[in-house]
């Protein structure tokens, strides 16, 4: 087993963050550009039982084998149940149980339970004498009661246990937890190096500066969006589809996909009206931009609709509702200079 292979924008913070000492990081930064990533790194740091000079993982111990395979004793990672199992970590028996049974679905929120056991778990004595490392992941999933019973174990850490959070909204973050946390912000990944990054990931060379550009500079959302068949053509004919209030161009979206679709869209036309580029489209595949006012609205509008798009009353309805909500708004009258 060879070492795990870090994105290359995130080495240099990993050299950064393991040269300094504390016993809980927050890692924060907007979405898709690694810290869950970073943060799997430097917790497989710490428990390397055989780390390279550097102090990184040496990716061939039995601790980082452990990581691997996701049953290291000394490594507790907290996530929302959705995000557990898109990342191949196992469930508690009865949350697995629970969920099989159908009498539940798997959380979106990290749970109560979950840091409840975390904290016990804190407080035990180091299997593999590396220490214990709590990963929480995204760190913004945790409600008040949550991070609530997170702050007191970040006060007053018991025997050789170190932290760390994960977000990409950090200031959803309780004041108390933030405070408590040494920051680092993620750096931004520079173009080039994220575009040959995406050609390694097996996503074709001539897709891969579109679709970096429709996930706004951020190369693991781009990835994301090849992988699940996004075409570059598709997304520069988007704008014009929906002033055509053309349904079947978001047909094989979800609601929250589609919500977030919209949002770029709206975001770019705001900035052409205003003078600057446009960040996700091309500046020639947009529509003429509609009045501030009319953007403003739409804007406040898929501020409302994003809030409850993962648990829509019905898919299709929501969605001929978006699309019907965005023809108006690109047909109103376009923007006075």
């Amino acid at each position: 087993m060879s070492a795990p292979q870090l994105s290359p924008w995130l080495r240099r913070p990993l050299t950064e963050l393991l040269r300094q000492r504390g016993h809980a990081w927050l890692l924060q930064g907007p979405s898709g550009i690694g810290q869950y990533e970073l943060a799997l790194a430097l917790a497989s740091a710490w428990l390397c039982e055989q780390p390279t000079p550097e102090g990184a993982a040496c990716g061939h111990c039995a601790s980082c084998h452990a990581i691997e395979v996701r049953t290291h004793a000394d490594l507790c990672v907290l996530m929302p149940e959705v995000a557990m199992q898109e990342l191949g970590w196992p469930l508690d028996e009865k949350a697995q149980s629970d969920i099989d049974d159908k009498k539940r679905k798997p959380s979106r929120e990290i749970r109560v339970e979950a840091m409840r056991d975390a904290v016990g778990f804190a407080q035990r004595t180091s299997a593999r004498g590396r220490g214990k490392v709590v990963l929480v992941y995204p760190a913004e999933r945790m409600n008040t009661i949550t991070a609530n019973a997170l702050l007191k174990t970040l006060e007053e850490p018991v025997g050789d246990v170190r932290f760390v959070l994960a977000s990409e909204a950090a200031w959803q973050l309780l004041p108390t937890i933030r405070s408590r946390c040494l920051g680092f912000t993620l750096p931004w990944p520079e173009t080039a190096e994220a575009e040959a990054w995406l050609v390694a990931q097996d996503v074709p060379a001539a897709d891969a500066a579109a679709l970096l550009r429709a996930a706004g500079g951020r190369p693991s959302d781009a990835l994301r969006l090849a992988r699940s068949g996004q075409s570059p053509k598709a997304w520069a004919l988007l704008p014009k589809a929906m002033t055509r209030g053309e349904v079947g161009a978001l047909a094989d979206h979800a609601p929250a996909q589609a919500v977030s679709v919209l949002q770029k869209l709206c975001h770019d036309l705001m900035a052409v009206g205003n003078g600057a580029e446009p960040r996700f489209f091309e500046p020639a595949d947009l529509p003429s931009a509609p009045s501030r006012l009319a953007l403003a609205r739409w804007s406040k509008s898929l501020a409302s609709a994003a809030r409850t798009a993962e648990h829509p009353f019905n898919a299709g309805l929501m969605l001929e509702a978006l699309v019907s909500e965005a023809r108006t708004t690109l047909n109103s009258a376009a923007r006075r200079p």
